[in-house]
């Protein structure tokens, strides 16, 4: 290899190791973000609830400030238009139960629980369509739009894989809705269903193994152009 190849080389490795060692700083300041939502979350959700927001207020509702909030509400549920939504949970495979709440104001979307497979139809759990004034506490969650993982929610046919509001809003025709949804807390509901509190707050961090990665490939990168210009022809 010529002097000029081999500085050529060096260079271009010093290069990647710059940029290498730009994306490990990005990481680790990723991952300073990433903690400080985790603590924002576990605030929200050990907090006294607050009102629902109402429509003044929707526009500024978004994931990073709202997201696990807890929240209250209180209104009439809309059994009759209740919407399943395939689910996957610490009981088995089964449906959220999510059910239209009529407040004073607007009609708020609540997941009221888990309902295993066997007790999909609503006949299986009258007991737990409650009349009358109900106040419900829970986390505030944003909307799932689209669907699940390689499936697409298809109202027609009433089969849904993501709390969308926006599309179960408009499927059941509901009024001025909330564009968000509340999980309902683990407060039993009459009959024993729908089985509500089972909200999953998981942050994976896969930022400190990144951070690893791009710092040993800029160690490896400096350690190339270190022996390129060591290499005596």
């Amino acid at each position: 290899m010529t002097p000029a190849r081999r500085a050529a080389f060096a260079a271009a490795a010093l290069i990647a190791a710059i940029g290498l060692a730009a994306l490990g700083v990005w990481q680790i300041e990723r991952r300073a973000w990433k903690h400080e939502l985790i603590a924002a979350v576990d605030a929200r959700i050990h907090a006294p609830p607050v009102a629902a927001p109402g429509p003044d207020g929707w526009n500024a509702v978004n994931a990073r400030d709202d997201a696990y909030r807890r929240v209250t509400a209180t209104g009439v549920f809309q059994h009759d238009r209740e919407t399943l939504v395939q689910a996957v949970t610490e009981r088995g495979a089964g449906y959220w139960v999510v059910t239209p709440l009529e407040t004073p104001d607007f009609t708020l979307l609540i997941n009221r629980g888990f309902v295993p497979k066997e007790r999909r139809d609503a006949k299986t759990r009258a007991a737990g369509h409650v009349s009358g004034p109900v106040t419900v506490t829970g986390l505030l969650r944003v909307s799932e739009p689209g669907g699940g993982f390689l499936r697409s929610n298809d109202p027609a046919t009433g089969r849904w894989f993501s709390r969308d509001v926006a599309g179960i809003a408009k499927a059941r025709r509901l009024g001025r809705t909330a564009p968000y949804f509340v999980d309902a807390d683990a407060a039993p509901n009459p009959g024993g269903y729908p089985v509500g509190g089972l909200t999953v707050v998981r942050f994976r961090d896969h930022h400190l193994v990144y951070t690893l990665t791009w710092f040993a490939l800029c160690a490896l990168s400096l350690f190339f152009a270190w022996r390129l210009w060591r290499i005596r022809e």
